[in-house]
């Protein structure tokens, strides 16, 4: 019988322990980082602008949009959700109006 390899791991073991079935990520060669000249003072504004821009362009192509379905299925919780609301202020303002003119009568 093969005997079955036992790890024992303790709290200040601070080892990094691989499972089998993980593989590790070796990083490939990195370039040099090439020193970025910073562009002229009147010029600043506009780079960062471009930037922003660019950035945000790259964050909602990563957005998963919802279809149609879910979409109307939102707004309908929405309105809904608005109506309650109304509801309830509305018959707040006459509990507290029939309150006041019984108080004041």
């Amino acid at each position: 019988m093969a005997k079955a390899k036992i790890t024992r791991i303790k709290a200040n073991d601070k080892t990094e322990v691989v499972k089998p079935t993980e593989k590790k990520v070796v990083e490939k060669d990195k370039k040099p980082v090439k020193d970025k000249k910073k562009p002229f003072i009147l010029f600043r504004p506009f780079c960062a602008l471009g930037r922003y821009i660019r950035d945000s362009w790259r964050e909602i192509r990563q957005v998963r949009w919802p279809n149609r379905k879910a979409t109307w299925k939102m707004v309908f919780a929405v309105l809904i959700y608005t109506a309650l609301f109304v509801t309830i202020l509305v018959l707040l303002d006459l509990l507290f109006q029939f309150i006041f003119n019984t108080i004041l009568k």
